[in-house]
């Protein structure tokens, strides 16, 4: 067997992996069953039913990537189909460990395996696959939101809600509730066995709600007929394709992040240059690392807790910045300065606050990815109808960006 041959097949074979994986992690954002989890009583309907997120998302994803590939093999550059990642933690259950939230993979990637010495081929390869993918995705969001289910769809799901009536949304998530198996069982719907006679909702249990963008809201303003079937934000995930539809955007917004190596890094350099390029990046970079961090450090605890706590996350922020300052005064001073910053921001305006999960992809940028492209020999300028779709494409990240993509709270 060549090695081609079994390249193939590991790559045909993490596809139907992360095709499995994703189903069941559908299923468990849909009806918050688990495969490994007897009581919740999961069925072959389930996993049918899972597909609606299945089958939509790992197409944007396939589309995506292929849009890269397709692109690659046009300029003659030797690049491998893609490599699809499982990352689903379903399995945890079975060795007694708490269940975690995961979607199934962790994305794709193509391999490029020659250096690209030309701003063309990188801007023509970078935009590909953020363009395809989200022309796929306006049509699962047009679907998802052009065929909403009725309120009753979320009583299926959360029985007891219905005892609240169609106002659920005010009492469920914002005080102390007990609810009886025998006072929502009297709205004749198939109860689970696993669900307890007596059910405490409590306020401050944990949940995810997830956050909006610009398209999104286009879609619930202008696309929706019957605005009571729009899905809370508690509840969107329940939504096989609307939720499909989010992360597609969420992960189009990160490519196209105009930041180093990223695809929107690709797409910026083409548009302005090596230099201007690098200088826009840091100032991004920067601008992220500002804003995820804002109100991170509490306020209200002692002072020996402040003091550690700001020495853990300066000493974070000076690992993110490792690669861009050399001398090591120049990456404390920054890091300082930023901590600075962000502390007295939050101290002026108490009620700030950023999202802390840009940290982590900060981070990963920062130390692995580098947010400088690398150089290209040939830098001639492109041609109008490119530099076009490089403008939309970075419209496009403005639409799909969702300042806080998914809020947990409580717990």
């Amino acid at each position: 067997m060549t090695k081609k041959t079994k390249t193939l097949l590991l790559q045909g074979l993490l596809f139907i992996i992360v095709f499995i994986t994703t189903t069941f992690s559908g299923t468990e954002w849909i009806s918050g069953k688990y495969v490994f989890v007897p009581e919740t009583e999961y069925g072959w309907a389930d996993f049918v039913n899972a597909l609606n997120f299945s089958v939509p998302f790992l197409l944007i994803l396939t589309v995506h990537e292929f849009g890269h590939y397709i692109v690659a093999r046009i300029h003659k550059v030797d690049v491998s189909l893609p490599f699809y990642i499982p990352l689903w933690f379903g399995f945890l259950p079975l060795f007694g460990l708490p269940i975690l939230p995961s979607i199934g993979t962790g994305g794709a990637l193509i391999k490029i395996k020659e250096r690209l010495d030309s701003k063309l081929k990188f801007f023509d390869i970078g935009i590909a696959g953020p363009l395809a993918g989200f022309v796929v995705a306006l049509f699962v969001l047009f679907y998802g939101f052009t065929h909403l289910p009725p309120q009753e769809y979320i009583y299926d799901i959360h029985p007891e809600y219905e005892y609240f009536g169609e106002n659920y949304a005010d009492i469920v998530y914002t005080a102390d509730t007990v609810v009886y198996k025998k006072d929502y069982v009297k709205f004749g719907r198939n109860i689970p066995s696993y669900y307890p006679d007596t059910l405490v909702i409590k306020k401050d249990r944990e949940m995810i709600a997830m956050g909006s963008n610009l398209l999104f809201k286009f879609f619930e303003n202008y696309v929706v007929e019957d605005e009571s079937r729009i899905p809370d934000r508690y509840e969107m995930y329940h939504y096989p394709w609307i939720f499909a539809g989010f992360l597609a955007l969420f992960f189009t917004a990160l490519n196209l992040l105009p930041i180093g190596q990223l695809d929107g890094g690709h797409i910026l350099y083409g548009l302005l240059g090596p230099e201007r390029q690098y200088l826009v990046s840091r100032m991004l970079f920067y601008a992220l690392i500002f804003y995820a961090g804002l109100g991170i450090i509490p306020l209200d605890v002692e002072f020996s807790l402040l003091l550690w706590y700001s020495g853990l996350y300066i000493g974070f922020l000076y690992i993110c910045v490792y690669r861009h300052f050399e001398i090591p005064r120049e990456r404390l001073v920054f890091a300082v300065v930023i901590f600075s910053i962000q502390f007295l921001v939050a101290w002026i305006f108490p009620g700030i606050k950023g999202y802390s999960g840009w940290l982590l992809f900060a981070f990963i940028l920062g130390r692995f990815i580098g947010i400088k492209h690398p150089p290209t020999i040939d830098n001639a300028p492109l041609d109008i109808n490119r530099q076009i779709l490089g403008w939309i494409a970075l419209i496009i990240f403005v639409l799909s960006f969702s300042p806080q993509p998914f809020v947990i709270t409580g717990g």
